[in-house]
């Protein structure tokens, strides 16, 4: 089972990035999947959320109305439209699976975890 996330880089403030999250080895279309970040010195935290068919989304106050997550369940992929960015938002960002089929925040919920993809956000 491997989570493979792609689509990180180096962006100025203001700009977008689309973080890509593909599954092999099985299906997560039953699985909430989640987004997470962790910058040098902090703790993991969530960052977005879906739920197993697409039909609710959850976002980390600090992200809502600029990041959107999305899903093809037929493709077995999970995406990360992230605009305006920050330099704040500079982390390695990390998709997870849940063992649920909601996604919830805690990084607990999660036993399936890609590598990281490093975002850079410069100002």
């Amino acid at each position: 089972v491997q989570l493979q996330a792609s689509g990180g880089g180096l962006v100025q403030a203001g700009g977008s990035l689309r973080l890509s999250c593909a599954a092999s080895g099985r299906t997560f279309s039953n699985n909430g999947m989640g987004w997470f970040r962790q910058a040098p010195g902090k703790e993991r935290e969530f960052v977005a959320g879906i739920n197993w068919n697409g039909g609710r989304t959850y976002y980390a106050d600090s992200v809502k109305g600029r990041f959107t997550i999305s899903r093809d369940n037929a493709k077995n992929t999970v995406t990360l439209q992230m605009n305006s960015l920050k330099p704040e938002d500079t982390a390695d960002y990390y998709c997870a699976a849940s063992r649920f089929a909601v996604a919830g925040s805690g990084p607990y919920d999660y036993p399936y975890w890609g590598q990281g993809t490093q975002v850079t956000v410069s100002s």
